[in-house]
């Protein structure tokens, strides 16, 4: 008997086929499922399961809605709906999808899961957090969910039992559970291992392991060596204002250079300077995981390199399909994942005492490893100091990292700033309500008045770097120190201090100061850190120096020859090359400083 003909038998088979990762047979099971018994609810659930695999969210709600039509009382079909329509941009309907599946079922732990990080993406902290705690009340053990309710806290500055909670997650972390996200984990662990252990716990859960190593690949030998760009943010994002100036300078000479792009097509100008900076762009948005890795090795492309890492709606799945055979992560923070070859990194974030610490083998630059534009453009004029809610005269530390970085510890010497120096003001990102108001709150239970906390008002780039001139000093953050926000802070001639640590995240503002040249900025604790920004505050003559010598190292420090970097990061590719071309494993080194440019 056909298995057509046995809708049970059928059914029974795209299971199996699906369990198997076999998703093109699992949808053809279903569909002979269908033929015989065009309602089956496993079917029909399973086909928006597998559309959802698949990146297709529209086809997986067109599914669930059908079998939503005959059985509404499903909470399974309606989280995964939910899923289906967060994926669609549709927020309002997958958090009534999600409370929908809650009505049901009030202790549905994915469904809490999903609704919690649904919130926190639209950035509404508190309703995060309020989901979270309601989870670990009917999951206590629920994979991920105490660091998930710190995030949510943090995103807003709720430092409700802070210490315990982050010494939990750690504790959690140390046992091999999945506590954390490896990323949000570094806001506030200060610990190089544990980063990797949450790391590789993340790994060995989300990456399955590759099951084509490199040595299998062959590739002809072409005049250019073929690098891809992999990114789901070509689009107006942090990593297009980075990355674009480099993509649009490689030497087409020894490179043909691709952007794989698998994020939303935003329409902006940058996703079209974007698309005119590689040779070839190909939006990957409708692949699913194994087809991508299948046209890239397909393509021929030599060395991938990610810029995504940990970060949300990340597809480095795609790369534990090994789809090239050198693999590269230039996101600063180890994956500790298998089948990622090398980090971009530099000697400052990663001396060689810390090398254990990396499942990759190290590139390391020989100045900074970030990746920095001196064509950015600032605005001829900053505005005036009272449009920026500034007072006119007074001593302005300012911080414009994003506010979850901002830790009680860090924030107490902040208030002993304000409290010593008379008349100065915190000058802060604006970021959401909730976090302005408890800032606030924490300031006055500080005995500082609330209004010298300043916070200010998004701006376009130009604009904000050169808002940077009303301000003295920036005052990093730890244990998740300034990145990209440390380089505009540079550029626009605002001195950064920074507390440098053992961790990656503490130690890039170090790197970024030594390659500009100011290198005493970077110090070793928060009370050294504390001291500093007094002696700067009281000696505006020493301010100035510092100013004066920033401005000087526009022009001629390394962190700000961008074609010095690209050479740099160049002689690292082609390193990687020749060792794969010589059958040699990856194994780590450092690339030989250059010159500058002429």
């Amino acid at each position: 008997m056909p298995v057509n003909a046995n809708p049970s038998l059928a059914f029974q088979l795209a299971v199996t086929q699906y369990r198997l990762g076999r998703l093109d047979l699992a949808e053809t099971a279903c569909r002979d499922v269908l033929k015989g018994q065009p309602k089956h609810p496993g079917a029909l659930h399973l086909l928006g399961v597998i559309s959802l695999r698949r990146f297709k969210p529209a086809a997986a709600v067109e599914w669930f809605d059908r079998l939503l039509k005959l059985k509404p009382d499903l909470p399974d079909v309606l989280n995964n709906r939910g899923m289906a329509l967060q994926d669609l941009g549709r927020p309002k309907e997958a958090l009534a999808s999600f409370d929908g599946a809650l009505k049901l079922k009030p202790d549905y732990a994915e469904a809490l899961t999903n609704r919690g990080a649904l919130l926190v993406a639209a950035r509404r902290f508190d309703e995060a957090a309020r989901t979270y705690a309601r989870l670990l009340a009917v999951a206590p053990d629920r994979s991920y969910a105490r660091g998930a309710l710190l995030a949510a806290r943090l995103g807003m500055c709720d430092w409700t039992d802070f210490e315990s909670l982050s010494a939990d997650v750690a504790a959690r972390v140390e046992r091999g559970e999945f506590a954390d996200d490896p990323t949000a984990f570094t806001w506030h662990s200060v610990s190089p291992a544990l980063q990797l252990r949450a790391a590789e716990i993340y790994a060995a859960r989300q990456w399955p392991s590759p099951p084509l190593p490199a040595s299998t690949i062959v590739r002809p030998e072409r005049e250019r060596i073929r690098l891809a760009y992999f990114s789901g943010d070509f689009r107006e994002h942090a990593v297009a204002f980075n990355f674009v100036n480099l993509f649009e300078r490689h030497d087409r000479a020894r490179f043909e250079v691709w952007g794989i792009s698998y994020g939303p097509n935003d329409g902006s100008l940058m996703r079209a300077r974007l698309e005119r900076s590689f040779d070839r762009f190909i939006d990957t948005r409708a692949m699913d995981d194994q087809n991508m890795a299948q046209m890239m090795r397909r393509e021929g492309i030599d060395i991938v390199v990610d810029l995504t890492g940990f970060t949300g709606g990340n597809r480095t799945a795609v790369l534990a399909h090994r789809p090239a055979p050198i693999q590269v992560n230039h996101q600063l923070f180890g994956t500790g994942a298998p089948f990622m070859d090398y980090i971009v990194s530099d000697a400052t974030i990663v001396p060689d005492h810390l090398a254990g610490f990396y499942r990759e083998r190290l590139a390391r630059l020989p100045d900074c490893c970030m990746v920095t534009d001196d064509a950015q453009p600032i605005a001829e004029a900053p505005p005036s100091r009272a449009a920026e809610g500034l007072p006119e005269q007074g001593f302005v530390f300012a911080c414009f990292n994003n506010v979850n970085k901002i830790l009680p510890p860090l924030f107490a010497v902040w208030m002993r700033l304000l409290r010593a120096v008379e008349g100065s003001v915190l000058w802060l990102r604006q970021d959401n309500a909730l976090a302005l108001a408890n800032l606030r709150r924490a300031a006055e239970q500080a005995g500082i008045a609330g209004e010298r906390l300043v916070f200010a008002r998004r701006v376009p780039l130009p604009e904000h770097l050169a808002r940077h001139r009303l301000a003295d000093l920036f005052v990093d953050t730890f244990p998740y120190n300034a990145h990209t926000t440390a380089v505009h802070a540079l550029w626009a001639g605002l001195p950064v201090l920074s507390e440098r640590g053992e961790s990656a995240p503490s130690r890039v503002a170090t790197s970024l100061l030594k390659a500009v040249g100011l290198p005493e900025l970077g110090v070793t604790s928060l009370g050294q850190y504390e001291a500093l920004a007094l002696d700067l505050a009281a000696h505006p003559e020493r301010l100035a120096a510092l100013k004066d010598r920033l401005a000087q190292a526009r022009t001629t420090a390394p962190l700000f020859d961008s074609d010095r970097y690209r050479r740099h990061l160049e002689s690292a590719y082609g390193t990687m090359y020749r060792r794969w071309r010589n059958g040699q494993a990856p194994a780590s080194f450092d690339v030989a400083p250059e010159e500058p440019s002429s």
